[in-house]
């Protein structure tokens, strides 16, 4: 099987320029992105059958399942701080290996505080391996394929939403919960095992100590305007992907579906594995903060159409945003690597903390909204949340329009050329 890595970053930029090179190592980024994250969201299309079962309200059980984007959220600080020297192959390789043992105990487990536990040590071991394949991406791929990689690695990500949340309602209903976490441990494992065939190690991909003396810090990538936009974006993105799609399950059985077709709904996940491969294009012809506008109107509409109780028009509306935050995930993301010209690691880990923060806010305000309020109220507040996403998208825009005028205009003073 082909490798991801090449002995020379000019080797690898000569093989990365073939259109065929390219397809093929995004498909290994968008495999391997798959068995990273395929736990993460899971355990949501059982939502409804582990509130019976733990015998808790909907908001106590969102909250434990999504208790991993707390370990997400910790683990891509972690990394970010200690991850400068780390091997990623073997960070990823091993991570993933780790993650097996969490999800298979969750197949034993019937109290709810050890079931949240072994959630938050799932997304400890999936950030680690997130945040380090994200670092590697930006630091190997060139400029101009950057984009593009890591378009493909949300691409993943994506396809563990539709299928994992697919395989987990049909696992579960065919053999029961604990045979569903029993058989995630395993693709666990298959993604450990593809990291250590398709990726080899290497000496050393961070930057060197003299970069690291000048800008290696956290002051100087968290003390980036550019940068904070973005992690704003993100954590707001994640807030609402997982506050809709984590309560939108309590909302379709009152519309009357069964668990074995809430496996089914997670079907409108699919035409985002063809748009979310566009991010790199959007970005090149329109930037990183309009294309996050566009996509997140797109969002909009889609969470407006969740107030219907038309099945039809609730499934529409859920693929819009599914659309909508999978692109301006993967715009958001690209943008990171832009911004951190050095630090990759740190500013990854800092982005995926925020990231995963948002989600863990989403699963906490949103359930308890629609414990109390309602589900009109949450899809309102939802969509607050989506117009406050995009307000920060059109200020990231006016300040990259800014940092390019002063660019120009230093240029123009260090060649004494007149500036209009």
């Amino acid at each position: 099987m082909a490798n991801l890595d090449h002995a020379s970053p000019p080797a690898s930029m000569s093989v990365l320029a073939n259109p065929v090179a390219d397809r093929w190592h995004f498909g290994l980024i968008a495999l391997i992105a798959f068995l990273t994250l395929v736990d993460l969201f899971a355990a949501q299309a059982i939502l409804p059958s582990l509130q019976r079962e733990f015998g808790v309200s909907r908001a106590t059980m969102g909250l434990a399942v999504n208790a991993s984007t707390f370990g997400m959220a910790a683990a891509g600080l972690a990394i970010g701080i200690f991850g400068r020297n780390l091997d990623r192959r073997n960070g990823i390789w091993i991570s993933l290996a780790l993650l097996a043992v969490p999800t298979v105990l969750l197949s034993t487990t019937r109290d709810i505080a050890t079931f949240a536990g072994l959630r938050v040590a799932q997304g400890l071991c999936m950030a680690t391996a997130f945040t380090l394949t994200m670092a590697y991406l930006s630091e190997r791929f060139p400029a101009e394929r950057a984009t593009g990689a890591l378009a493909a690695y949300v691409t993943g990500n994506v396809a563990s939403n539709l299928f994992g949340r697919i395989l987990s309602a049909a696992v579960a209903d065919l053999g029961g919960l604990s045979i569903n976490f029993q058989t995630f441990a395993l693709l666990n494992l298959a993604g450990a095992a593809l990291v250590w065939t398709t990726l080899k190690r290497t000496e050393r991909m961070m930057p060197d100590r003299h970069r690291r003396s000048r800008s290696g810090n956290w002051r100087s990538v968290l003390g980036n305007r550019r940068l904070q936009s973005v992690l704003t974006i993100g954590f707001l993105i994640l807030f609402v992907f997982i506050g809709t799609f984590t309560y939108v399950n309590f909302r379709l059985v009152e519309l009357g579906l069964s668990p074995m077709q809430l496996g089914l709904v997670y079907l409108v996940f699919l035409p985002s594995l063809f748009t979310t491969p566009l991010g790199g294009y959007i970005s090149r012809r329109l930037g990183a903060g309009a294309g996050i506008v566009l996509t997140l109107l797109c969002a909009v509409l889609g969470l407006v159409a969740l107030l219907s109780s038309s099945i039809a028009v609730v499934l529409a509306g859920l693929a819009m945003v599914a659309v909508g935050t999978f692109l301006a995930q993967a715009l958001a993301t690209s943008q990171v690597g832009h911004i951190a010209e050095t630090e990759k690691a740190t500013a990854s880990g800092a982005y995926l903390a925020s990231y995963y923060t948002g989600g863990l806010f989403g699963s906490l305000v949103i359930g308890q909204i629609y414990d109390r309020f309602g589900w009109t109220t949450s899809v309102l507040m939802l969509v607050a949340l989506v117009v406050l996403a995009m307000l920060f998208a059109v200020a990231l825009r006016a300040m990259r329009s800014g940092y390019r005028n002063g660019q120009e205009t230093a240029l123009s003073k260090r060649n004494g050329e007149p500036h209009l």
